[in-house]
């Protein structure tokens, strides 16, 4: 069975409206922009509700709460398998405030000495169309979506 997460879209309208992404942490990240930025997301278990998924990986990805409610955008199934469950909120934030979790991996390989790196190195805020150009490929259906909801409203 192919594995799970649940995110949360924030957007702004700011005359074009933009969107709160976030670019990996770690190594393996570090120099890579152009479609590795992602909607803050993270796995969740079988019988968990994925919309609260959704807020717990806000934050501990961004250090955000929300109590808002979120609006659903369906979801996406990326190029590895992973299905992405997506909600929006109308919703701005600092992105140089966040606050992110870490975790630790083997750095350098094979060294045998552990470091602990954030999550999330940063958060932007990018209009739609930039945001096409950053994100993960398999997320942008999800970018279509806000932007035809945000439309009408």
């Amino acid at each position: 069975m192919p594995s799970r997460s649940a995110g949360i879209i924030a957007y702004r309208k700011r005359g074009d409206i933009e969107v709160l992404l976030v670019h990996p942490g770690g190594p393996f990240w570090r120099n890579k922009d152009l479609g590795a930025w992602s909607i803050p997301k993270g796995e969740y278990a079988d019988g968990e509700d994925a919309e609260i998924a959704a807020r717990r990986e806000l934050v501990e990805e961004l250090g955000l709460e929300v109590t808002t409610p979120l609006i659903a955008l369906g979801h996406v199934k990326q190029r590895g398998g992973k299905i992405v469950t997506a909600f929006a909120v109308e919703l701005d934030v600092d992105a140089d405030g966040i606050r992110s979790n870490t975790f630790e991996i083997e750095w350098p390989p094979r060294s045998g000495k552990r470091q602990a790196f954030p999550e999330v190195d940063r958060a932007a805020w990018f209009t739609v169309q930039a945001a096409h150009q950053k994100i993960n490929a398999g997320q942008r259906p999800l970018l279509e979506r806000l932007a035809q909801l945000a439309a009408r409203s």
